[in-house]
């Protein structure tokens, strides 16, 4: 490295010995490449973590599990040590402190402190303007109505754009970790309008942000109180018996255990057709998000939760944006802090922001048998409402959208 940029400070053309990965917007700036200082500790930074990586990597004698989560959280720490992420270090964070006199640093800590205001305490990161949004006037535009509702749910009617609908309706069932509105943000990219625009019948259920009152809801009150109720209340709104499904995320895991529930009971037929959007069944490789369920991690979220009824939506986000920290995190920290500027106007992340809570008892059900004994899959593996789930018994066909990476 040291020869390269020798040389390439005098003049001579030189490759550089180590390059940024395409899709890494860290180092984007032009005084990255340009300058000779900054090209020196890119360079030296992605030698560094690189080869840290590799070591962690190399290590034998670790169980797998014990060595995703090692290489996890030393990404995480070589992620967080990029010298992108500090001022001194920063071309862009330098010239915009020497352009405003230093003005961007001080707007930062006062943007670092209403964060730290909005999250009581701790730190929760602005990644949009959150004012720039208002729910039914540039988010969740599409016109419908709440023909239905119980504790956990309410079940909203969207008519068909046509002259001529289906008669079978399409009932979604997004999951309740946030709300169902990532399939509506607007017009242009609304999955909920293009199928009203196809002529179907829309039913999407929105879940309720669950207060303490509700941490004994478990997950066959889940099931009970949404696809089943959702598929009497379409019954009696359309007078149609037979519905479409589609299950999103947690919501398809809930809808392929509400099919196995429906098959004991001999009620399947009700169900024409079963879609599901980046849903597990099988829950034996779940990628990185493994990394922070073991016994260990369980037990103590579950205290947690049981202190106050409920899993925090926030502590949820911030699981999922350390899955991609420095498109999620670290890109704020120097938009926000260092830059001193306001976060974007971005639907994409409203939504993303707009987390809910999730019940104890339904939650710690789900992490136990899912997660760690991944016993939805096993024949008789959960009961729910007494009823033993086999999914093999389920016969509906399905249509599975699966992604490599958690990217919407």
């Amino acid at each position: 490295l040291w020869q390269s940029s020798w040389l390439k400070m005098f003049g001579v053309p030189s490759q550089p010995v180590a390059q940024p990965l395409r899709s890494d917007s860290r180092f984007k700036d032009e005084d990255w490449d340009n300058l000779f200082l900054f090209d020196f500790v890119k360079q030296s930074y992605l030698i560094a973590s690189r080869h840290i990586q590799h070591a962690v990597a190399s290590v034998d004698g670790l169980p797998e599990e014990s060595q995703k989560k090692v290489e996890f959280f030393t990404r995480q720490y070589v992620d967080a040590l990029s010298p992108s992420n500090f001022a001194l270090t920063n071309p862009q964070v330098l010239r915009e402190t020497l352009a405003s006199g230093g003005q961007n640093l001080l707007k930062g800590l006062n943007n670092l402190l209403a964060d730290m205001e909005k999250g009581g305490g701790n730190l929760h990161i602005s990644m949009t303007d959150e004012k720039a949004f208002q729910l039914g006037r540039n988010v969740a535009t599409t016109p419908g109505k709440v023909v239905y509702q119980t504790d956990l749910m309410q079940l909203i009617q969207f008519q068909p754009t046509t002259r001529d609908a289906y008669r079978r309706p399409l009932v979604i069932v997004p999951p309740w970790i946030n709300k169902y509105y990532i399939l509506d943000l607007r017009e242009s990219n609304s999955f909920i309008k293009w199928a009203l625009d196809q002529g179907h019948t829309v039913f999407v259920v929105s879940w309720v942000n669950p207060a303490a009152r509700l941490a004994q809801m478990g997950f066959e009150d889940y099931m009970k109180q949404g696809p089943l109720a959702a598929l009497d209340a379409v019954g009696k709104a359309t007078g149609e018996r037979q519905v479409n499904f589609i299950g999103y995320c947690l919501g398809g895991t809930l809808l392929g255990a509400t099919l196995g529930f429906l098959s004991e009971k001999g009620q399947l037929d009700r169900v024409r057709s079963a879609t599901y959007f980046v849903s597990l069944l099988d829950f034996s490789a779940p990628g990185e998000l493994g990394v922070f369920i073991d016994e260990a991690q369980v037990d103590n979220l579950e205290k947690k939760m049981n202190e106050r009824g409920f899993l925090e939506g926030s502590e949820m986000a911030t699981t999922f944006n350390l899955l991609r920290a420095n498109d999620l995190v670290w890109s704020f920290v120097i938009n926000n802090y260092l830059m001193g500027k306001d976060p974007f106007p971005f639907d994409l992340l409203y939504w993303n922001s707009d987390a809910t809570r999730m019940p104890a008892r339904m939650h710690s059900f789900y992490l136990r048998n899912m997660y760690l004994k991944n016993l939805l899959g096993v024949p008789g593996g959960i009961t729910l409402e007494g009823v033993p789930i086999d999914l093999s018994k389920v016969t509906v066909p399905s249509y599975f959208i699966s992604t490599a990476e958690d990217h919407i």
